[in-house]
């Protein structure tokens, strides 16, 4: 389940929290974007670089034990040398670009993601009829939108499923539509210190465990029909 749907449904887990941990306070639009098709159960959904993780880990899931061809990148701060067969490597200012190239199971890029869920898996796979592509390369930073930003266009992850649960958690205003577009404005409210951190001076590690707290604007389109809703958001 992507991590809107879970929001949606005041199902708050650390994975939500990962999501918001980089943003300051403001309104940041234009974010997690969705575009889906439905055509008699076939489903195309293109979603922005928020989804990544949680669209790789689904899909692997599916695949379990089974080994398919794998390409992209995991992007991050850990040093994956000794635990990851990759292609190349590419570094800049700290951040780390595994390149992939070679035939993985599901449970394999589960356990990486679960073991260094901080990191980014831009990967691109197949697990049966379904097929994700994934462009791999790092997503743009928690920086507040701009009053004219207009919005980017929804091709950063493409899935091609037969799945209607996967197609629910993000169309989940109508599941039976024919065509959809989501877009998300992230307001930051507050970022509440935790009690146990309020006499630290340790910045990097107040910001990493503090809580973004205030709304989530969903702003949908589906068959045509406009709607709007607020979602309450601490996480």
């Amino acid at each position: 389940m992507n991590f809107i749907k879970k929001i949606a449904d005041k199902n708050y887990d650390e994975s939500i929290h990962l999501q918001f941990q980089r943003f300051s306070k403001g309104e940041f639009k234009n974010r997690a974007l969705i575009e889906a098709k439905n055509s008699k159960g076939n489903y195309t959904i293109k979603t922005s670089a928020e989804f990544t993780n949680e669209l790789v880990k689904d899909l692997a899931e599916k695949l379990g034990k089974n080994k398919t061809q794998v390409t992209g990148s995991i992007i991050g701060t850990n040093d994956l040398k000794g635990i990851l067969e990759f292609k190349k490597i590419s570094q800049f200012q700290g951040v780390k670009n595994y390149s992939i190239e070679r035939e993985m199971s599901g449970s394999e890029i589960i356990d990486l993601i679960n073991r260094f869920p901080k990191n980014f898996f831009a990967l691109s796979f197949s697990a049966g009829n379904d097929i994700l592509k994934i462009r791999p390369k790092a997503p743009k930073s928690g920086k507040p939108g701009s009053k004219g930003e207009e919005t980017p266009k929804v091709d950063f992850c493409s899935l091609k499923t037969t799945d209607r649960k996967i197609a629910e958690s993000f169309i989940f205003e109508n599941p039976d539509f024919k065509t959809a577009k989501i877009n998300h404005t992230f307001l930051i409210e507050s970022i509440p210190i935790p009690p146990e951190l309020k006499n630290s001076e340790d910045f990097a590690l107040i910001r990493e465990k503090s809580k973004r707290v205030g709304k989530i604007l969903r702003k949908s389109e589906i068959d045509e029909v406009k709607t709007e809703k607020t979602l309450e958001l601490s996480a």
